[in-house]
């Protein structure tokens, strides 16, 4: 890895977590804070943009996946709130979060993978 790249990645990954912390802000205004609404989004839309630019655009996948992409969506932050929600008695919203934030997820990687094949 060249110099540039890793400060390419790593100026992508700042970029990516403004990104997460805007989309989340502006969801959870739109929906409220009851589930983390913005972290699925943010999650989703990036399991999507990974699966799709990791067929389509292979070569270009370090800093727009690795970078921007790494630094947009968050695993950490999906389990903080499960978690929390688990802590405030809320059982069902806890399992609903866990496994839907991993099977959509699951699926949007896949439609980004069959979209990106067809490119």
């Amino acid at each position: 890895m060249t110099p540039l790249l890793f400060v390419a990645a790593a100026l992508a990954g700042g970029v990516g977590a403004l990104l997460r912390y805007v989309i989340d802000l502006g969801v959870s205004k739109v929906v409220g804070r009851r589930l983390p609404w913005g972290i699925l989004v943010v999650n989703l839309t990036g399991s999507f943009a990974l699966g799709l630019l990791t067929t389509a655009l292979p070569s270009e996948s370090f800093v727009v996946g690795a970078g921007l992409l790494g630094g947009y969506t968050t695993f950490s932050t999906a389990m903080l709130d499960t978690v929390v929600l688990w802590r405030d008695g809320q059982r069902r919203a806890c399992a609903v979060n866990a496994i839907g934030m991993l099977l959509l997820g699951l699926i949007a990687a896949g439609l980004g993978l069959a979209l990106g094949s067809t490119l």
